[in-house]
């Protein structure tokens, strides 16, 4: 019998792992999606920040200005691939709602490059070179963003980039009930 342990060993291992990958796919069935995270602060109010501004010519941004209209806060980087690959979509959306971006621990002469070279969307755009208003607002990394109603109370929060499909599924409809 000690002989053959050895032999067991790896067959053992195998079908544990297999045990774990179908105990996963059971809970994912039932919802628990692991790259949905859930954040504490939906429908609470945004938490208090004043951020400076990224470029002379636009305004920096503090929870007050989140006040009376329906607002996008993005957390974005330069060094953020996901950033990029979003961006376009961003453009789109300035059209539709009140676009604000937060540079999220990045260097300014990189995000003003960055910006200059993909196009600057944005409402305001403010910096938050430590990072605390990100902590705040529950940032895992960038890019986030979080959709604020006309009283200053986050609605909604996009992990990630938003994809066409993210966008049409569930930022519009939320848009059209919180712009009544």
């Amino acid at each position: 019998m000690m002989r053959r342990w050895p032999l067991l060993l790896p067959v053992l291992v195998f079908f544990v792992l297999v045990g774990f990958f179908i105990w996963r796919l059971v809970l994912m069935g039932q919802g628990d999606m692991p790259n949905m995270i859930p954040s504490v602060m939906i429908d609470k109010p945004a938490p208090d920040f004043e951020l400076p501004p990224l470029l002379l010519n636009k305004p920096g941004l503090k929870t007050g200005d989140l006040q009376g209209r329906v607002t996008l806060v993005n957390f974005f980087a330069s060094w953020c691939v996901p950033c990029r690959v979003e961006h376009p979509l961003l453009s789109q959306l300035a059209e539709r709602v009140n676009l604000v971006g937060i540079v999220y621990k990045d260097k300014p002469e990189a995000a003003r490059a960055w910006l200059a070279q993909l196009g600057d969307p944005y409402q305001a755009l403010a910096q938050d070179s430590d990072g605390h208003t990100g902590i705040d607002f529950g940032v895992y990394g960038v890019p986030e963003s979080y959709l604020i109603d006309k009283h200053g109370r986050i609605r909604y929060k996009q992990v990630g980039p938003f994809t066409p499909e993210d966008i049409s599924g569930k930022l519009v409809p939320l848009l059209a009930e919180l712009n009544k």
